[in-house]
């Protein structure tokens, strides 16, 4: 097949580009060139997705059997898109996010969940919020046709080339040694997803032209916070490493020392009613159609090949915090905070 790829140079887009190689396909991917560096093997067009010019360069007399869009962040970049693509490809495929649902995190969520409100034609430029995606979702819709659409609703993506560094900075994080603070209930219960995974379930439901959506994580139930942060020691730990458990109450007591759930401390959300459901996402339609997990191991192993071999991080700031992309706060708690936790609770 011929297909597009609206980023596919990094993370998720790398992870489909990687995929449709290996499967045989004809990868044309569009992005400016700056994030990262496209896979040897793909066509690389160059052009920024929010200039309608560059996006007719890119279609000008070319066709493709499907789109993947990885990249829209903004309603309006996803409307573009649609609009422009509508008669040179047959198949849509458009990344959303958990996050679009009205009560993720609060409540169970199927498909048929309802989405944050936020309009197809919102206007471009819209501060960062988890309504957007929603309005992308419904952008492509109108614009492409529900029937040449298929919406795949992403968990919590990890694995080689991560952006955000969660998972990067627990294996960083262990390969440090010491004590290390190890948050909340260790029975709690997951929901992530390989990166590699989610797109080759993406890659068979775009050959088999499938439309519609499917929440695509991996399914509950299946891994705990404790065997989370276990295996990132068993992999990545210096001799000595030490987990210590604190509970949600001491970080979450008013202080100076207080905790921010998740950005602190990543994938950590505490036992709070806010939080009570954010990894009870039914990933049961996507199992049904050939969703399949591989065991974290493998991807944490993987992960840590990976930062071995690209070396030191350069998205980190003078505290050795790994920088969130595109975010303004960082990724990762302070040494010295973290360290006057273990003094006083563990």
């Amino acid at each position: 097949m011929k297909i597009l790829l609206l980023g596919g140079s990094s993370f998720l887009g790398r992870a489909y580009a990687a995929e449709a190689l290996a499967r045989g396909h004809h990868v044309t991917t569009f992005n400016r060139g700056r994030s990262a560096p496209d896979l040897p093997g793909v066509e690389a067009f160059r052009g920024d997705r929010d200039s309608a010019e560059d996006l007719a360069r890119l279609v000008e007399g070319r066709r493709w059997d499907a789109v993947v869009d990885t990249s829209a962040r903004q309603p309006a970049q996803a409307a573009l898109s649609a609009r422009l693509l509508r008669g040179r490809a047959d198949h849509y495929t458009f990344v959303s996010s958990v996050h679009a649902y009205a009560d993720w995190a609060t409540q169970v969520i199927t498909e048929d969940s309802a989405l944050l409100p936020c309009p197809a034609d919102t206007p471009p430029d819209q501060p960062f919020g988890r309504e957007l995606k929603a309005g992308g979702e419904r952008a492509v819709l109108a614009g492409f046709g529900a029937e040449r659409t298929l919406v795949l609703s992403s968990g919590l993506l990890i694995g080689p080339y991560e952006l955000g560094g969660r998972l990067p900075w627990w294996l960083e994080r262990m390969a440090r040694g010491g004590r290390v603070l190890a948050p909340g209930d260790p029975g709690r219960t997951i929901q992530v997803i390989d990166v590699r995974d989610f797109a080759a379930f993406g890659l068979d439901l775009l050959t088999a032209g499938t439309t519609g959506r499917f929440l695509t994580t991996a399914p509950p139930g299946r891994l705990t916070f404790g065997q989370w942060l276990e295996t990132c020691r068993e992999i990545a730990g210096a001799a000595g490493t030490e987990l210590v458990p604190i509970g949600d109450a001491a970080l979450l007591a008013e202080g100076p020392d207080q905790v921010d759930p998740w950005l602190e401390l990543p994938f950590w959300a505490p036992d709070l009613p806010e939080w009570k459901y954010i990894w009870q996402v039914d990933s049961s339609r996507a199992e049904a159609a050939g969703l399949r997990c591989r065991p974290f191991a493998e991807t944490a192993r993987d992960t840590w090949e990976w930062l071995r071999t690209r070396g030191p991080a350069e998205d980190t700031d003078a505290e050795g915090r790994k920088l969130v992309v595109g975010a303004p706060y960082t990724q990762g708690i302070e040494p010295a905070k973290e360290q006057r936790l273990l003094a006083a609770h563990g």
